[in-house]
């Protein structure tokens, strides 16, 4: 069984290099992140604190963990084929594949000058977005579109960077209403619009899998800044072409 740091004493971990050495690859991590003063939840992104090699060694020590998770649930994967590796798989599962935007840094979204000074309602979408509930890590299914109301000093990203941004965001385990939030803000910090709006709309398998177990739940919310949220006839456009889309 592995050893592990307890959070609450990790402060008081001595950081000199052999003490470092002997930590979990998580623990190492997790130090540096109290030492910044960053906080860890399921959707942060914490790439900054992951040196390099790490990501490999995380990786081991999930799928160790997950073997001990699996033992806990009375699966013989020494003599059971079918899981013999099951904890390899969901170990590379979640550190780089369904929640890697919390290992990796932001993708280049290499923004432009908006020389023919565009003004007008641009809308990209639907983009189809996959994340993770953060209360049973199931999967989130859903579509995003985002409406940008541009001014004469608004930088502008290409088409696919939308979507880039939007699977760096969404790859983490979380809500909907915060991801979607997340996403605005990345968004408004590249584009500088006069305006920013998103629409999410998504299915949630901890609804479809467990609990009630309704197969037609779907949520949709939306975020609606500057021009979108002042100007009513602008939201309107928004939405109406929205619902347009989605027939």
């Amino acid at each position: 069984m592995l050893a592990k740091v307890a959070p609450d004493t990790l402060n008081a971990v001595a950081a000199d290099s052999d003490t470092m050495t002997r930590m979990p690859v998580s623990d190492r991590i997790r130090y540096r992140l109290i030492e910044a003063g960053q906080r860890y939840h399921a959707n942060d992104n914490i790439a900054a604190h992951i040196r390099e090699g790490e990501l490999g060694e995380l990786r081991e020590e999930v799928q160790a963990r997950l073997r001990e998770v699996l033992h806990a649930l009375v699966i013989d994967t020494e003599n059971d084929h079918n899981t013999a590796d099951t904890a390899r798989r969901v170990a590379k599962m979640f550190v780089s594949e369904v929640f890697r935007g919390r290992y990796e840094p932001a993708p280049d979204a290499t923004a432009f000058p908006n020389v023919s000074q565009l003004n007008e309602l641009m809308i990209v979408g639907p983009i189809t977005v996959r994340s993770a509930c953060s209360h049973h890590l199931c999967p989130i299914l859903g579509k995003l579109w985002v409406g940008v109301l541009p001014n004469a000093g608004s930088d502008l990203i290409g088409l696919s960077k939308y979507a880039r941004l939007a699977e760096w965001v969404m790859n983490r385990p979380q809500i909907q209403e915060e991801a979607v939030v997340m996403l605005a803000d990345e968004l408004e910090q590249r584009i500088r619009p006069d305006g920013l709006a998103l629409v999410m709309q998504a299915s949630h398998f901890c609804m479809h899998w467990r609990g009630v177990k309704d197969d037609g739940a779907l949520m949709r919310n939306s975020v609606m800044r500057g021009a979108f949220l002042k100007d009513a006839t602008l939201r309107r456009e928004f939405l109406s072409l929205l619902e347009r889309d989605s027939r």
